[in-house]
């Protein structure tokens, strides 16, 4: 009798659970999950409208033809894609799994591509040729762990130099290849150092000018003669704490262009004679960094983008006389990418507001008429729908000003608002009025205001302000995350009992610092790629970039300096961190291995916090492909229901 009754019972029982679970977002096969609260699908519909959004940026311009490659995302990730016409058909040419990175054109007829691409986010990016009539791609690098990019073309179309770190996968040594016959492949300079890249190669192909890097606060321009190999100086290696970079022959003899902060605060565009060495600077009446630039093939005008107060203007530049204008009739945001035409009439470049994702433009140099040659689709957002940034500013411990930009909760929200500080990565990246894509779906469907600061170490407030969290001064950036919690308490309309930290990268270590060093004044925190000891950080992250970090961070090798990492690191101060905390990590990562993010969840786990954890198998340094996006986005509005809102 028990039998029969149990048996309907149990079948009941299933189906109930079988229906519940058709009822919540089931994490894909990729993904590796623990403790996460269920997730209805009723949220992730709710969300769709925000996470539809796409973006397009200019990859490469046609030598010959009015034509372009962007890279945008139609399916799971980022493709390269073709257009012949303004507004036209977007019309993919590559189909991975994996995203695709960088174009570069065969110089003379683009018959052909060069791409990179890597496998599941490891940064091992090898370089492919693409027959543009085909599609079929074919590996021209080792295949292997190494990293290899920055494809220069000769002029004539016969080959190019590249960066690569397979010899011994720490030094990035600069290599020659034919693409039409990679076995031609062969190693033209031997480095020491991750940081060495090629800037621009001379127009009979006889000298490059290679850049290397040392940290955001150093960085130096040398001269190869590609026949024999031979290294010269062009800045001098002795200056410390000086950026020289993004150097391009003139067209006049020994003439380099190329910015520069030497005694200023800001990088100026400047030129030099490298024989004689003399500087002169062109851009010193704006009080801002040079970010980018280029030249038109002519070398008679240059087009450069400066970075004010975390808004992109564009400039052009006679080189002539070096008087120069701002480009009229962009919209306020972000500019990347711009780069001539072969006939130097005409500028392409990518660009984005707060309300529009990133799109390619076509600017005409003698009308300044510009042209759009792509509209992203937003999916179902408005422009109702999307917040605006405020720039803001406050005082930290020792009085230095610090800012950021501050996106309010929609305006249907009464009461205090609950409050989430995003901390960019670097650490020397910054936060600028950018597009917040699916993050518009916290402030216009949570009430949830954001606030992205530009701590000390930030990029864009000059050379003092950037190295102002070095070595021993690195708990200086997390008291600027404590005087912005002062001002949070000051603003009548958010809430200072509901704040929530979330960061990636170095921002992840800021995240996990932030929990310790002010966990009563914090509801949670979302770590991304964090850094939570940086002793075992700088152990096990590559190689190839193991001493550039140690410049910014501080030599672990060093007694004082590794006690101190001690000290301060989340890792040995768990037991300060009281309040509930979501980590996210990517198993391929290279720069912030698993291994810090394991690390810190087996700890508060052991310790009794509440601990979420989310990690990709098939992802490296953050979350690339759209499914996992997906997953990771819904994962944290959950965090944030359970204990940010309420």
């Amino acid at each position: 009798m028990k039998k029969i009754i149990l048996i309907p019972v149990l079948f009941s029982f299933l189906a109930f659970y079988a229906q519940e679970k058709k009822n919540l977002v089931v994490p894909n096969e990729n993904l590796i999950t623990e403790n996460i609260a269920e997730i209805p699908k009723e949220l992730a519909n709710q969300v769709k409208k925000y996470s539809e959004a796409r973006a397009a940026s200019l990859a490469q311009i046609h030598p010959t033809k009015n034509e372009i490659i962007i890279n945008t995302r139609f399916g799971s990730t980022a493709q390269l894609h073709r257009i012949t016409q303004p507004m036209g058909a977007r019309t993919q040419i590559t189909f991975f799994d994996e995203p695709v990175s960088g174009a570069s054109y065969e110089p003379v007829k683009g018959e052909y591509l060069i791409y990179s691409k890597d496998v599941g986010g490891n940064e091992f990016g090898q370089l492919y040729k693409l027959n543009l009539k085909s599609l079929q791609s074919t590996l021209l690098t080792d295949g292997g762990r190494s990293q290899n990019g920055g494809a220069t073309w000769r002029k004539d179309g016969k080959g190019f130099y590249y960066s690569s770190t397979k010899r011994n996968g720490g030094d990035r040594d600069i290599y020659y290849m034919d693409p039409l016959n990679p076995k031609s492949d062969k190693l033209i300079l031997q480095v020491k150092g991750g940081g060495w890249g090629i800037s621009d190669i001379s127009d009979d192909g006889k000298k490059l000018l290679v850049s290397e890097y040392i940290s955001a606060n150093e960085s130096h321009i040398w001269l190869l003669e590609t026949e024999s190999g031979k290294l010269s100086e062009v800045t001098d290696r002795k200056s410390k704490g000086i950026i020289q970079a993004g150097a391009l022959f003139s067209d006049k003899k020994d003439e380099i262009w190329f910015v520069s902060d030497k005694d200023d605060e800001f990088q100026r565009l400047a030129t030099m004679n490298i024989a004689t060495k003399k500087v002169s600077y062109h851009t010193s009446k704006i009080p801002w960094n040079v970010e980018n630039g280029n030249l038109s093939e002519d070398k008679k005008s240059f087009v450069f983008i400066t970075n004010e107060a975390g808004v992109n203007k564009m400039y052009l530049m006679n080189t002539n006389d070096k008087s120069y204008t701002a480009v009229k009739n962009i919209p306020i945001g972000l500019i990347g990418g711009a780069s001539f035409t072969k006939d130097n009439q005409s500028i392409f470049f990518t660009q984005s507001t707060a309300q529009t994702a990133s799109d390619i433009y076509k600017l005409s140099i003698k009308t300044g008429v510009i042209e759009r040659w792509t509209e992203s689709e937003l999916g179902e957002m408005q422009q109702s729908d999307m917040a605006l940034p405020k720039f803001i500013e406050w005082k930290s411990f020792d009085n230095l000003k610090i800012s950021g930009f501050y996106y309010p909760a929609a305006a249907k929200f009464t009461g205090k608002r609950p409050v989430l500080i995003n901390i960019h990565g670097g650490p020397e990246g910054q936060s600028m009025a950018s597009f917040l894509g699916s993050s518009n779906y916290y402030s216009n469907e949570m009430g949830v205001a954001l606030i992205y600061p530009n701590v000390r170490g930030s990029s864009g407030f000059g050379k003092t302000f950037i190295a102002k969290d070095n070595g021993f001064l690195r708990e200086d950036s997390v008291k600027d995350i404590g005087a912005l919690l002062d001002w949070i308490a000051q603003q009548p309309e958010l809430d200072k009992d509901r704040i929530m930290i979330m960061g990636g990268s170095y921002g992840g270590y800021m995240t996990l610092a932030t929990a310790f060093h002010y966990a009563d004044r914090i509801k949670c925190s979302v770590d991304i790629v964090g850094i939570s000891n940086f002793n075992t950080f700088l152990k096990n992250t590559e190689e190839y970039r193991r001493d550039l970090r140690r410049v910014e961070y501080g030599d672990e090798r060093i007694p004082e300096m590794a006690a101190f990492f001690e000290k301060m690191a989340p890792l040995n101060n768990i037991d300060k961190i009281k309040k509930p905390m979501f980590i996210i990590q990517g198993t391929n990562d290279p720069r912030v291995p698993v291994t810090e993010a394991t690390q810190m969840r087996d700890k508060l786990k052991a310790n009794g916090n509440v601990v979420w954890y989310l990690e990709a198998k098939d992802e490296g340094h953050g979350f690339r492909k759209k499914a996992n996006v997906d997953f990771q986005r819904l994962a944290v509005i959950r965090f944030m229901q359970d204990y940010l809102i309420k």
